[in-house]
């Protein structure tokens, strides 16, 4: 499959990605852990259907040392054993971030205050615009049928 644009070529394209990246560096280099921020961007990016984003985030965390276990079961995490409980804390909120539109007041309280006994302010507002972003570049990805499978662990470093 080929994509129908390439944003880096596109110059207005090319410049929203670098602003949208410069916000990620910001998320990137909070105090969110850097394994719950790889499993919210893959549980999002299963949500929505990005394979562009699934390749680099697998292969990102894999990299990173997050185990092929933890991987596998990302989509089925409520059954699995492998996750802290602040770690279903942060996916529960990125699912209900990422379907918004599917439920009626979307984010619920309870999903709300069980990521805020895992995790302190700066770390909710990290986790707040992780869910954001990775939603953000997963429409961009889904829209243009970004091709999957290629991707090489720190291309885009």
């Amino acid at each position: 499959m080929d994509a129908r644009l390439n944003p880096f070529a596109v110059p207005a394209a090319a410049k929203v990605i670098k602003h949208i990246n410069s916000a990620g560096k910001v998320v990137s280099g909070s105090t969110l852990p850097a394994a719950t921020q790889e499993l919210v961007k893959i549980r999002a990016s299963q949500i929505n259907g990005c394979g562009f984003c699934l390749d680099m985030h697998t292969k990102e965390a894999a990299h990173a040392g997050e185990t092929q276990q933890r991987l596998n079961l990302v989509a089925a995490w409520r059954e699995a054993t492998v996750f802290t409980d602040a770690e279903r804390a942060a996916l529960e909120l990125a699912e209900q971030g990422t379907r918004m539109a599917d439920v009626p007041g979307a984010v619920t309280d309870e999903a709300w205050a069980d990521a805020a006994k895992h995790y302190d302010e700066d770390q909710l507002a990290a986790l707040v615009f992780l869910i954001g972003l990775i939603n953000a570049y997963n429409r961009m990805n889904v829209m243009l049928r970004m091709p999957a499978g290629d991707y090489q662990v720190g291309q885009f470093a």
